[in-house]
């Protein structure tokens, strides 16, 4: 009976000995502060349900990483250790993010393709001067990345995807009152969205459309300098910029001080080109510069003249092919030939940057040849479906009275099949 007893509470001893290992294994793996967070409520507990889905934790980071401490510990206190930092201040933000990824070695334990030149970046940065000039409101790494629930770039629900960017910028920058103290106009988020670019980004998904960062840079953003913008829209439009950079007014720009591609376009709300802009219309761009009585003023007039002209006659030629399509005609070949002249079109277009009326002519005269193919075809084309629909009247005619014939021949047959 002793016996059974003692093996019992043997049993029991071992029970609580398993029970208590197990206990501590459970702690090691589950962080203390990760525990005493989640019991907590509202902005206490928020940061550790962010944090399940934040790319540190998923590459095995905890708390203690950024924070310091000891997560194994259960006890506060204990787990509050003399490398427990806390939560850290604005400015030393930067610090505490550039502690790994300024550290090359530790980070090509991550990804070697991961950059490490970040803070020096950004030091460079509008935000990096002010922030050396005491002003401690300026964009910080958190600012544009956020805290526990930090996503990779590639990721759509990153504050810094590109369909987000400018919402992650507009935080600052489309706040009046916070920029007050900048004096720096806060439409540049509005203006953004009702742009080309905008309509390409959000519309289109096109994750090539350039935000915020593509201009400006994104950890050593600064606004772009007046003799820098051309470069700038470069990146994307790298003929437009060639040719203009061959044109008469690179130097006239560049003598006046004027923003080459935004003078035209504008900057923060570029809408699509039109060919409204060329010309000497009332929505023409050319007209800002140049007075009525001037060469340039009627070159900007003759290129836009020829320039609607070749539309005109390439919308005209379509027009005759498709009605000859819709009469049953086969116009395959012409149509794809008009392609030709409408990317001529595309191009002439594009010409325009070089404000070469030489040039313009040249691709008109091309396009022109193309056109006028195009319309002899159509032409023809027409001619043949009236032919047919000529034939077919006559076939028409022709089978109608082989139908009466015959009709009569039966009546005939029929009358003597009953007389006999």
């Amino acid at each position: 009976m002793k016996f059974k007893r003692a093996k019992r509470n043997i049993f029991f001893l071992f029970l609580m000995l398993v029970l208590f290992l197990l206990q501590r294994s459970l702690l090691a793996q589950t962080s203390s502060c990760i525990a005493c967070h989640m019991e907590m409520e509202d902005e206490l507990r928020q940061p550790v349900e962010d944090f399940e889905k934040d790319i540190h934790k998923q590459v095995g980071l905890g708390c203690e990483d950024c924070h310091g401490g000891n997560p194994n510990e259960e006890d506060m206190d204990l787990a509050k250790d003399k490398t427990f930092k806390g939560k850290p201040e604005r400015d030393q933000n930067l610090e505490l993010c550039a502690s790994c990824h300024s550290n090359v070695t530790y980070m090509k334990g991550f990804n070697p393709s991961l950059r490490v030149d970040q803070l020096a970046i950004y030091w460079t940065s509008k935000h990096g001067q002010l922030l050396k000039k005491g002003d401690k409101k300026v964009a910080v790494c958190s600012d544009c990345h956020g805290v526990h629930g930090i996503q990779t770039s590639s990721h759509p629900k990153s504050w810094t995807f590109p369909w987000n960017i400018p919402k992650t910028c507009g935080r600052c920058h489309s706040d009046k009152e916070f920029m007050k103290r900048y004096k720096i106009p806060t439409s540049q988020e509005a203006d953004y969205r009702g742009s080309v670019h905008a309509q390409a980004l959000f519309e289109k998904k096109d994750l090539s459309a350039p935000v915020c960062n593509d201009c400006h840079g994104n950890h050593g953003a600064v606004p772009p300098e007046i003799t820098s913008i051309a470069q700038v829209c470069s990146q994307c439009h790298p003929s437009a910029g060639d040719l203009f950079s061959e044109s008469p007014h690179k130097k006239a720009y560049d003598d006046m001080g004027i923003s080459e591609c935004e003078a035209c376009h504008g900057n923060h709300r570029i809408l699509s080109p039109s060919d409204e802009m060329l010309g000497t219309g009332e929505r023409a761009v050319c007209i800002q510069c140049h007075e009525e009585d001037s060469n340039a003023y009627r070159v900007a007039a003759q290129m836009k003249q020829k320039l609607q002209d070749l539309a005109e006659k390439i919308q005209k030629a379509d027009a005759l092919l498709s009605s000859a399509y819709n009469q049953g005609v086969e116009v395959s070949e012409p149509r794809y030939r008009l392609r030709e002249a409408g990317t001529l079109l595309l191009m002439i277009r594009n010409l325009t940057h070089s404000f070469s009326l030489e040039s313009i002519e040249e691709k008109i005269e091309e396009g022109e040849m193309v056109v006028s193919e195009v319309t002899v075809e159509g032409e023809a084309a027409l001619r043949e479906a009236k032919l047919r629909k000529k034939g077919l009247v006559i076939a028409t005619f022709f089978v109608f009275i082989l139908a009466i014939g015959i009709f009569l021949k039966i009546r005939q047959l029929s009358k003597k099949s009953h007389s006999s």
